[in-house]
């Protein structure tokens, strides 16, 4: 999938699905609906992460480290397809 060409609120239901946890479900669950019927909006994806690091910190160092590496292009391919 490539995000670029995305919605913000595509890439935001992106990131969303990756979210798991009895911590974060409730936020996630309200996350979702404030979204569908419009009361909140982000400019960017970057903009909602900040808003994630705010609510829950920084994250596990390792994961956060295997998303950048994900996010990583060579020639217009995104890891995934490179390899």
């Amino acid at each position: 999938m490539r995000l670029r060409e995305s919605s913000v609120e595509e890439q935001i239901q992106w990131v969303l699905s990756y979210i798991q946890g009895r911590s974060v479900d409730v936020w996630k669950k309200n996350v979702i609906e404030d979204l569908e019927v419009g009361e909140i909006e982000y400019e960017s994806v970057e903009e909602f992460l900040a808003e994630i690091r705010k609510e829950f910190g920084g994250g596990d160092e390792e994961l956060v480290k295997v998303a950048k590496l994900k996010r990583i292009e060579q020639g217009g391919k995104n890891v995934e397809e490179f390899v």
